[in-house]
């Protein structure tokens, strides 16, 4: 099925991050869905483990169209090479290649003017939930599937003022911007994990971030699948077409 989805490969040298970043594009129709790659992850994984495939009917009838990037997290909060407080600086500049960069790329590839959808597993469901609540005037959906909400099983107990705005867990609960929060409000939040193996930590984000939207009055959807659900992608390729359902594409 997926040689009948349409795909196109981009590349382009960063400004931002000083190298030479790929991305994927499938499907030429629909509302665009910027795709996070896992930890440390590529652009090609989506289509690698067959979440493309698993997405296929949606792309197929001009529902969604999918784009998939790079991550930099081994630049960034992976690095540990590097003190906490440069991996947030490169972890800046990811921020502003996808905002400067990938985003007026979308606009312009597919025509389309409105707020996008973001989306991932794993790492890439933390970065899905971080530039939508960080940017929540360019994007109105998220899936988050198996994500965490912040740093500290990376950088430890550390804080700045960009590990700070790049922590849901830690900036959501200040926030008070009703202009912000009414955004929110009006967004479709899909968090979703199960509570099999190695979904410990992603359990206990979820509920914590569960509670942080309640207090808001920010409606959510938190689904905790099975027992037998582990954070692994034959669970993610079930999870994100079912989501997918839920949404008003």
């Amino acid at each position: 099925m997926l040689e009948t989805i349409q795909s196109k490969y981009h590349k382009w040298d960063s400004p931002h991050l000083g190298r030479e970043m790929e991305l994927k594009v499938y499907g030429t129709e629909g509302k665009p869905i910027l795709v996070f790659p896992t930890r440390g992850g590529r652009f090609f994984d989506f289509e690698n483990f067959e979440m493309v495939e698993a997405c296929a009917r949606f792309i197929k009838s001009n529902r969604i169209r999918l784009y998939t990037v790079d991550s930099i997290d081994h630049e960034s909060w992976l690095n540990t090479s590097l003190p906490p407080a440069k991996r947030a600086l490169r972890h800046e500049d990811y921020d502003a290649y996808i905002m400067q960069e990938v985003l007026p790329f979308i606009h312009k590839d597919c025509g389309y003017r409105g707020k996008i959808i973001t989306t991932g597993c794993d790492m890439g469901g933390y970065h899905a939930s971080n530039f939508f609540f960080r940017h929540p005037d360019s994007f109105n959906a998220m899936i988050s599937l198996s994500g965490f909400f912040h740093l500290q099983m990376f950088i430890g107990d550390y804080m700045d003022e960009n590990v700070y705005y790049n922590s849901p867990l830690h900036y959501l609960p200040n926030l008070d911007d009703p202009k912000i929060l009414q955004l929110y409000r009006k967004s479709d939040i899909c968090i979703c994990v199960g509570q099999g193996q190695w979904e410990e930590t992603m359990m206990a984000n979820a509920y914590a971030m569960k509670k942080v939207l309640k207090d808001k009055d920010i409606p959510c959807w938190v689904d905790f699948w099975g027992y037998d659900v582990s954070h692994d992608w034959v669970w993610w390729r079930q999870q994100l077409p079912y989501f997918l359902e839920q949404l008003d594409l």
